[in-house]
C-alpha cells in the first residue's frame, strides 16, 4: 500500500492528512521531504491527521521527531490528531508522546495554535490508566 499525503489549509493552519503505513522506505521519507518543503516555504504551524495511518514503525517514530525538529528550530510546531489506539500506545512507550502535542478533534489542534481559543488536548494520564485497567 502506498504511502500519500494530501495538503490542505484551515484558519492559516497547514494540514496534512496521512494515508498509509508509516515506515522504513516511502512513508517516512515522503513525511520528511513533504514537511521539508512546508518550512522552505515559511510554513510553521503545521497538524499531521494521522486518522488514516494504521501503523509506525521506528523509523516512522524518527520521521515523526525530524519534522518536530525541523519546525521548532524555525520557531513552529506540528501538532498530532486522529491517532489510533495502537499509535498512542507507541508514543506512550516511547516516552514521545510528550514531546508532541496531541489531539482528539482537528478543530482543537489548529485553535492550539491561537492562545486564546480553548482547548481540549488529549489527557494521557487517562488514557495510561485506562490501559491499565483493560489488563
Amino acid at each position: 500500500m502506498a504511502f500519500e499525503i494530501s495538503t490542505r489549509e484551515r484558519e492559516g493552519v497547514t494540514i496534512l492528512d496521512l494515508d498509509g503505513r508509516l515506515t522504513v522506505g516511502q512513508g517516512a521519507s515522503a513525511l520528511r521531504d513533504a514537511v521539508s518543503q512546508l518550512v522552505a516555504d515559511g510554513r510553521k504551524s503545521i497538524v499531521l491527521n494521522m486518522a488514516r495511518v494504521d501503523y509506525v514503525d521506528s523509523t516512522g517514530l524518527g520521521a515523526l521527531v525530524m519534522c518536530a525538529t525541523s519546525l521548532r528550530k524555525t520557531g513552529g510546531s506540528v501538532k498530532l490528531v486522529n491517532l489510533n489506539r495502537r499509535n498512542i500506545e507507541l508514543l506512550v512507550m516511547t516516552k514521545l508522546a510528550t514531546v508532541f502535542e496531541i489531539f482528539t478533534d482537528e478543530q482543537d489542534a489548529v485553535n492550539s495554535f491561537f492562545p486564546d481559543r480553548k482547548i481540549k488536548t488529549f489527557d494521557i494520564l487517562d488514557f495510561v490508566q485506562q490501559m491499565k485497567k483493560e489488563e
